[in-house]
């Protein structure tokens, strides 16, 4: 595996980081914020913020931004992996499309979605700094960190459907075998080239691809291989 898509795999598998924009108030001096952020299909990020938030401030007066995430379940402050997204935001005007994809993940949104001052961003990168593990450090570029349009982000609703459909008892072997929790229920949240995500009583577990799928059918084969793997 590339350190391109280990780079994403990390950032997909957490639900926030450290957002650090350039003050407006004070002369460009950083100014950190914790943030929420979802991972697209592409590996760019999006955040839902408010006009009245000083991090949206910053960044309606200068773009430029970086976010970092780690394991935040981990104490090895040090020697744990983590990703810094280096990039500029900006605002989107789709918000009831890109809503759909980011209140499954974060229901506890709603309330702001519904507000007229909270708008998505999406920061795009344009270069990781990728730590693996001690001794495991690289500068990641946009080129090869951002993924290519694929089929399976259109199918995503279709495969999301399905799985909650007609395939609950092979997710929840999949969170048996894969993470080691026994569930009563789980629902799959979003898949994409990746990997997917499902909410398991209420934590959200992410499970990676061995290769990326790039469509439903090789979704398909993909959960089939762990199912397989997972009886």
């Amino acid at each position: 595996m590339n350190n391109a898509r280990e780079a994403r795999q990390m950032l997909r598998a957490h639900r926030y980081g450290a957002l650090c924009t350039l003050s407006k108030k004070f002369d460009g001096h950083p100014f950190g914020s914790i943030t929420p952020y979802l991972v697209d299909h592409d590996g760019s990020l999006i955040i839902l913020i408010s006009t009245l938030a000083e991090h949206t401030k910053n960044i309606l007066h200068d773009p430029r931004l970086s976010l970092i995430t780690h394991n935040q379940d981990s104490p090895e402050i040090q020697t744990q992996g983590r990703v810094t997204v280096v990039g500029t935001a900006q605002i989107m005007t789709d918000k009831d499309t890109v809503g759909t994809r980011y209140l499954r993940y974060f229901p506890e949104a709603q309330s702001y979605f519904d507000m007229h001052d909270f708008s998505f961003y999406r920061i795009m990168p344009q270069s990781i700094r990728y730590i693996g593990g001690f001794g495991k450090i690289h500068w990641v570029e946009a080129d090869s960190y951002l993924v290519p349009p694929y089929p399976l982000i259109q199918q995503e609703n279709g495969a999301i459907s399905h799985m909650n459909a007609d395939h609950h008892s092979a997710m929840c072997r999949y969170c048996q075998r894969f993470h080691k929790i026994e569930v009563q229920h789980v629902e799959m949240l979003g898949i994409d080239c990746d990997g997917f995500d499902v909410r398991a009583d209420e934590k959200i577990l992410r499970f990676d691809f061995p290769e990326m799928v790039l469509d439903a059918q090789q979704a398909r084969h993909a959960l089939v291989a762990m199912s397989r793997v997972a009886r």
